[in-house]
């Protein structure tokens, strides 16, 4: 079940990134501080994708509480793979081949690292100066990366962003095991009465304004792969750290994991770099006379989520009101009127 557990965490982290960032996205260009949190706040669609993320906190804290972190962490990269299916089967996109393609390559290579790497140990009970340097650490490496964040082109600021939000989501993976283990065995009463769900609560908010400022600042296929890569390394490093989990001590079947996760993140780049740059749903169209096919247009009802770019950045559509450009014989000075 914590494999199950797991993949449905990813199913529910994917519909929460497509949604909220759709929903980002289409906030106005002055937007920003508590302007942008109350537009979202009154956006329906970033609402339903908190609760995709409520759910997907759930799925994971069942998969962490039974599991491995080293073993769930990596399968939340599955993520990608759900993200392709709901871009052709909800936005109706056109997936290319070779996006398929390294879905499956991502899948197969993290089947092999997790059964070649074979995960297992565990200590439930990290001492206190683990606990302590570990903090310190993700927390100062998250905040410099922030800082950075602050300065710099789109993708380079949504890059750094997304790569301080997922060295904190590796650590909240380690309090939410925390939090359960400390529920399973005091109850609910007794675990407001220890400090793990505390520290979920305040690293799970900074996470989530991380990853919203990466959703917020630049394109998805330049956030998504650090948010799906950074995680697993780091979260592999403090289960290691932490909770004392151990790999397989055949030199040669470590080689071969540690080659698997490589190929895993050579997927994961692969596939976000192929798959549909925008938002955009691909609809049949007439023909014009470039012989085109198909166009793409925005999802509906989601102002904005026809691009990647940051809100105002669109270029002008002459069929939308406010661009400037009105349809013949609507101001009267079409060539038939007085």
């Amino acid at each position: 079940m914590v494999i199950v557990f797991a993949l449905l965490a990813a199913l529910a982290n994917a519909i929460n990134e497509a949604t909220q960032h759709i929903a980002s996205t289409a906030a106005p260009r002055r937007s920003s501080g508590w302007r942008l949190v109350l537009y979202l706040f009154r956006n329906p669609l970033w609402l339903f994708g908190g609760v995709a993320l409520a759910g997907a906190f759930v799925f994971q804290a069942l998969a962490l509480h039974n599991g491995l972190i080293s073993v769930v962490q990596p399968l939340l990269a599955t993520e990608l793979v759900f993200m392709l299916v709901l871009r052709r089967f909800w936005l109706h996109q056109s997936i290319r081949l070779v996006t398929w393609g390294a879905a499956v390559l991502t899948c197969v290579s993290l089947t092999v690292f997790i059964v070649a790497g074979q995960p297992g140990g565990g200590n439930p009970t990290p001492t206190g100066q683990h606990w302590f340097s570990a903090g310190v650490a993700c927390c100062a490496g998250a905040g410099v990366l922030a800082v950075l964040a602050r300065w710099g082109s789109p993708g380079l600021r949504a890059g750094l962003y997304a790569s301080a939000a997922a060295v904190m989501w590796a650590l909240v993976a380690t309090f939410i095991k925390a939090t359960t283990d400390t529920l399973a065995q005091f109850g609910v009463g007794g675990m407001f009465t220890h400090w793990p769900v505390y520290a979920l609560a305040v690293g799970g908010v900074a996470a989530l304004f991380l990853e919203q400022a990466a959703l917020h600042v630049g394109p998805l296929r330049v956030s998504q792969p650090f948010l799906v890569i950074i995680d697993p390394i780091v979260s592999i490093a403090l289960s290691v750290w932490l909770f004392g989990e151990s790999f397989t001590s055949d030199a040669a079947v470590l080689a071969v994991a540690a080659v698997a996760f490589a190929v895993m993140c050579a997927g994961v780049v692969l596939l976000t770099q192929t798959a549909p740059a925008t938002m955009k749903a691909d609809i049949p169209a007439d023909k014009g006379d470039d012989g085109q096919q198909a166009r793409q247009v925005p999802v509906t009802g989601v102002q904005g989520a026809d691009h990647d770019l940051p809100p105002g950045r669109a270029a002008r559509d002459p069929r939308r009101p406010g661009s400037g450009h009105l349809p013949p014989g609507r101001d009267g000075r079409d060539g038939h009127g007085p």
